[in-house]
């Protein structure tokens, strides 16, 4: 029987309404883990963790069961954020201002916040710091988290709100999970989007000691497809950081609940990458970093218990760029902007209804996957990796056995669509290197040509992290890796460290500097100077802080900075005329044998 809306509609002459017409409109929640590969889950098979928070979502909604995403972390989230493959949006690495994503581009939530929705960010962005790269210059009314990719604390971590660095209290994941909830809170009566990208379990290997108990002595029963490689404690403390998670998971499902809105709440879950380090995926090839299967292959769940069925399996091809156009199609909210959408709307397969989705290895029916110059295609039965080799992944889906012999039409074919897609993506070979093509093959740690934007009054407060510039001279950063590092071996005056700004905003800006310093070298004259304008100050005041050593579970990579507590200084005031040049620091007096270690520099708009 049809409702009596709807039937009345129809004798008066109107059109049938659309699945969710007059209804009130949906929450949405999504959560994105950060290097959890497929097999992390108890509802993949995983029999060495139990995530029954996460599997309810799959088992109160649809599973997507082929679902792709990106090798590493900022090109999925960007693909996320607008549907689009990500060299089209300028992600081109993962730090460096490589991460950060176009100005023109539209996202996600700006969609949903041009329909009144109130929209919040908790966790890890990864789409550029710097307004108007900011989250909340992309749609998003709040943010709380960080916006690098990698951080180097997890306990007790200083974390961004709204444009302002504070130190919280407690494990990192609990900490955003707890703003996500008050966010919820504030919003129950009215709709919402609440993002919460976790940032686990991407190393350090730190964990809370609970958590860990439970897995520290635990035998490894379900091996690595790489199993030589497999280091036991990294796989144990990586299971221990995903149950904390679905901990988190329960928690915002249970306030949902507790508000009486779970019903109509869209709730998502997948993650951005393979695993990161050698762990069981089902014998699929590959891990995070690879364009094979292990690296790209995500689990994603969907849940709306008022309108998608439960325990519903989607077995066709889709990714992180169908979500875009799935989720605003649910909701019944026009998408903004005009740049044609790679990804496609998934509703029709989730709800079950008539479509004309391509059940064959067409051309409309394939997904790519690109890192580090490497490209892989995927279609619905079979997978050309970066060297040329075809594989069927319905009979093998190790990536074991190539078939190119056996099928080479097939082979050919799709050698010939990855020549087309990368001069779509990053132009014809000859042209100049673009996107992650060549700059990563160059330098992977080199600074992104962009500069960096600063002096916006709708957003004074511009943070220039040691990640973004580039040191000079003997000046090193404190690890390999840029995200969470610091500058150090500050010891000759020739010595610099230099951010390409675009000051947006001719005006006064107060400088800040997070540093630590000797106690016996406290005294250096240190000078920061943009174009003709020059401001110099003295270190007044020592402080030499230890590491933070006793954070980690397990010990910490050599390529990540062992972090430490950073004072704020106040350099001053300068004045800045609006245009691009590089802004730099450096020393005119050196009275011991070094000037500072240097976190960030801070620029403040004033009045």
């Amino acid at each position: 029987m049809k409702p009596i809306l709807t039937t009345t509609l129809l004798l008066l002459g109107f059109s049938a309404l659309p699945f969710n017409s007059f209804a009130a409109p949906p929450n949405l929640v999504v959560f994105l883990a950060d290097d959890a590969g497929w097999g992390d889950y108890s509802q993949s098979g995983n029999r060495q963790v139990s995530t029954p928070n996460i599997d309810s979502i799959a088992q109160g909604g649809v599973t997507l069961d082929r679902f792709y995403v990106c090798p590493v972390c900022s090109p999925t989230r960007a693909e996320f954020l607008t549907g689009r493959y990500h060299p089209r949006g300028g992600v081109k690495g993962v730090s460096t201002g490589q991460e950060r994503l176009n100005l023109d581009e539209k996202t996600i939530a700006d969609a949903f916040h041009a329909a009144g929705y109130a929209t919040g960010a908790f966790g890890k962005w990864h789409n550029g710091s710097q307004w108007p790269y900011h989250p909340m210059a992309r749609g998003f009314d709040q943010y709380f988290g960080h916006t690098s990719g990698h951080w180097g604390e997890y306990f007790d971590p200083p974390l961004e709100e709204n444009g302002r660095m504070i130190r919280t209290k407690g494990y990192i994941v609990d900490v955003c999970t707890d703003r996500a909830l008050g966010f919820i809170d504030k919003n129950k009566d009215k709709p919402f989007l609440c993002y919460v990208p976790f940032s686990t379990p991407h190393s350090p290997w730190a964990v809370p000691q609970e958590y860990w108990n439970r897995f520290k002595d635990k035998p490894i029963t379900q091996r690595a497809t790489a199993e030589k490689s497999e280091v036991d404690d990294h796989t144990r403390c990586a299971l221990a950081m995903v149950e904390n998670q679905d901990m988190n998971v329960g928690r915002v499902l249970n306030r949902l609940a507790e508000h009486g809105i779970d019903d109509n709440t869209i709730v998502v879950y997948f993650s951005d990458n393979g695993p990161n380090s050698n762990r069981w995926t089902g014998g699929m090839k590959g891990r995070k970093g690879t364009t094979d299967e292990g690296g790209v292959r995500s689990v994603c769940y969907i849940r709306w218990p008022a309108k998608i069925p439960a325990g519903h399996t989607v077995t066709q091809i889709c990714g992180a760029i169908d979500l875009l156009p799935t989720l605003t199609a649910l909701a019944d909210i026009k998408r903004v902007g005009n740049k044609p959408l790679d990804g496609r709307d998934l509703t029709p397969l989730m709800l079950q209804q008539e479509t004309d989705w391509p059940k064959t290895d067409g051309p409309e029916h394939r997904h790519f996957s690109t890192w580090a110059g490497k490209v892989s295609v995927r279609t619905q039965t079979h997978r050309l990796d970066n060297d040329g080799k075809l594989f069927d992944m319905i009979a093998d889906p190790g990536q074991t056995r190539p078939v190119n012999d056996q099928q080479p039409d097939m082979a050919a074919d799709l050698a010939a669509a990855v020549r087309s897609w990368r001069r779509e993506m990053f132009g014809p070979p000859s042209a100049p290197a673009k996107g992650n093509e060549g700059a990563k093959k160059a330098n992977p740690n080199a600074v992104d040509p962009r500069p960096i934007t600063v002096g916006y009054r709708e957003f004074p407060i511009t943070m220039l992290p040691a990640r973004d510039g580039e040191p000079n001279g003997g000046v090193n950063r404190s690890s390999r890796a840029p995200n969470c590092s610091y500058f150090v071996d500050w010891t000759r005056k020739d010595d610099s460290m230099v951010w390409l700004l675009d000051v947006h905003t001719t005006g006064r800006y107060e400088v800040t500097i997070d540093y630590t310093c000797k106690i016996p070298d406290v005294g250096s004259t240190i000078q920061l100077t943009f174009q003709d304008a020059k401001l110099q100050g003295k270190v007044t005041e020592g402080w030499d802080p230890p590491l933070n050593t006793n954070q980690d579970t397990l010990p910490r990579p050599p390529a990540e900075s062992q972090m430490k507590e950073f004072r704020t200084m106040k350099l001053g005031e300068i004045n800045l005329t609006s245009g691009v040049a590089p802004l730099t620091l450096s020393a005119v007096d050196i009275p011991g044998s070094s000037v500072m270690d240097v976190r960030r520099v801070t620029l403040t708009l004033l009045p």
